[in-house]
C-alpha cells in the first residue's frame, strides 16, 4: 500500500482518534511558580511534545484557562476575602506559557473555579464533538487537574492523567497519582499515548457493548 492510501485507510479505520480529547488545564504564567518550575523543569518541553503528538494524531485539544475580572465580580468567596487571585484578565499572569498557546481552531474554555467543568460548558462541547475518552494534563496536579479529572470521570468519560505533563510540588503530585489511580482515572505518559491506546479502545468497545 502506498503512503497516501495508507493514510486514507488510517483516517477511515479504527486508528481514528475521534473519541479522544485532551483537556489542557491552566498552563498559564501565574500557575507556573518558581517552586513548581524548580521541581518540574521539563514540564514545558513535555507539554510542547504532548501538544505536538495530539495535533499530529488528530486528538482534539481543549484549552482551559483561569480568567478573572479585576473588580472581583467573578471571584469565588474565599478569594474575595483574600483580596487577590491568579490570572486576572489582561495581566501577564493570565497568559499561557509560550509552549501552550492555542492554535487557530482549538477551543478555549475560561473558568472561574478549580473545576474545568463548572459553569464553562466544557461538558457540552465534549459531548457535541463525540468525545468519550479524555486525557487531562496541566497545572496544578493536586488542584485543578485533579478536580477536572474527577468531574470528567463522574460525568461518564474515561479519563487518563498524562503524568509527565502535570506539575505541582512533587510530594503533592506523587500523592495524587498514588491516591486516585486506578479507581478514579488511568495514567499514561506523553510518549506512550499511541502505545497505550489498544486498552482504551477495548474499554470503549466494552461500554458500547
Amino acid at each position: 500500500m502506498n503512503p497516501a492510501a495508507e493514510m486514507s485507510s488510517a483516517l477511515e479505520g479504527p486508528s481514528r482518534w475521534t473519541d479522544y480529547a485532551l483537556i489542557l488545564v491552566d498552563v498559564q504564567n501565574d500557575f507556573w511558580s518558581e517552586e513548581i518550575a524548580s521541581e518540574s523543569p521539563r514540564f514545558p518541553s513535555r507539554i510542547e511534545a504532548l501538544l505536538g503528538t495530539c495535533r499530529e494524531l488528530g486528538i482534539e485539544v481543549f484549552h482551559v484557562h483561569g480568567g478573572f475580572q479585576e473588580d472581583m465580580s467573578d471571584w469565588i468567596a474565599r478569594y474575595r476575602l483574600r483580596g487577590q487571585i491568579p490570572c486576572v484578565v489582561g495581566t501577564e499572569g493570565a497568559e499561557p506559557l509560550p509552549v501552550a498557546v492555542p492554535r487557530p481552531g482549538e477551543r478555549v474554555v475560561v473558568k472561574q473555579s478549580f473545576d474545568a467543568f463548572l459553569g464553562t460548558g466544557l461538558d457540552e462541547l465534549l459531548r457535541s464533538a463525540g468525545k468519550r475518552f479524555v486525557f487531562v494534563a496541566g497545572l496544578v496536579t493536586s488542584t485543578c487537574v485533579l478536580l477536572t479529572a474527577a468531574t470528567a470521570t463522574q460525568r461518564g468519560y474515561l479519563v487518563a492523567l498524562v503524568e509527565d505533563c502535570c506539575a505541582d510540588r512533587q510530594r503533592f503530585h506523587d500523592y495524587v497519582l498514588r491516591a486516585y489511580h486506578p479507581f478514579m482515572f488511568g495514567i499514561t505518559r506523553s510518549d506512550r499515548i499511541s502505545h497505550d491506546r489498544p486498552q482504551w479502545d477495548e474499554q470503549l468497545e466494552q461500554l458500547v457493548g
